[in-house]
């Protein structure tokens, strides 16, 4: 192989070292000077100051909210794929204009779907 593709390759491992070397050392130095005092009342959970008066488990939360977050979820990754169409644009002239339109009515029928099955209504 020749010592270019090695040297690029080289380029991308160092960096990728030096990226979770710098997130691991930065996270361990936090951990050294922060200060660590546990108390129990820093152990209680709470919501918005709240003190919890039931327990989770006898809590029921409505589905839609659930549904709406996957909602959320779903479109957003969906729309990611659109990245790689735009920075291929060039190359993919009118076939790729063509299937970014069948990829976007796609995502336009799922949305009327959750729309129709009132998914996205948020009471």
């Amino acid at each position: 192989m020749p010592a270019v593709y090695w040297h690029s390759w080289l380029v991308v491992v160092l960096f990728l070292v030096l990226g979770v070397a710098l997130a691991f050392g930065l996270l361990g130095l936090g951990s050294l000077f922060r200060p660590h005092q546990p108390s129990a009342a820093k152990k209680t959970p709470y919501e918005s100051g709240a003190i919890d008066i039931v327990e989770a488990k006898e809590v029921r939360f409505n589905v839609r909210y659930y549904l709406f977050a996957l909602m959320f979820v779903l479109f957003d990754v969906e729309t990611v794929f659109l990245f790689p169409w735009a920075v291929a644009f060039n190359r993919l002239h009118l076939f790729g204009l063509i299937e970014a339109f069948i990829f976007l009515a796609m995502l336009g029928v799922g949305l009327a779907y959750a729309w129709k099955k009132k998914v996205l209504r948020w009471q």
